[in-house]
């Protein structure tokens, strides 16, 4: 199955930055869409970033000139570079990858990380 970490998360002030990373591993022949999607406290799961594999980008509206996503293809990385962060910003942000994998039956996968928390202080 593929595995998706992310690294990156934790306590930063308001106009801070963060870089989030997440790292997918397993029988994987191709990622289409890589994807960072966060939740705030009561709130319904977002898409924050999204990258496909021929570089096209896609951003919230809320952190388009403030965040930018990118991906290392050869280290099946995706980054999350979060710049003049506010406390709205505040939640879990989760790392999604759909794609291929490389195993004997080949079939879609669709796959997501556990989380890493992110919070910005006023």
């Amino acid at each position: 199955q593929v595995q998706l970490v992310e690294s990156g998360g934790g306590l930063v002030q308001a106009g801070g930055s963060l870089r989030l990373a997440c790292v997918a591993s397993g029988s994987i022949r191709i990622i289409n869409r890589m994807g960072w999607y966060r939740q705030a406290p009561g709130k319904q799961r977002e898409l924050v970033a999204a990258v496909t594999d021929g570089g096209i980008t896609n951003y919230a509206d809320s952190v388009k000139g403030r965040f930018t996503i990118s991906r290392d293809n050869a280290k099946n990385t995706v980054y999350l570079q979060m710049n003049s962060l506010k406390p709205e910003d505040t939640g879990v942000y989760y790392c999604h990858a759909d794609g291929v994998t490389s195993s004997m039956i080949m079939r879609r996968f669709d796959s997501w990380g556990q989380g890493t928390q992110v919070t910005v202080s006023s």
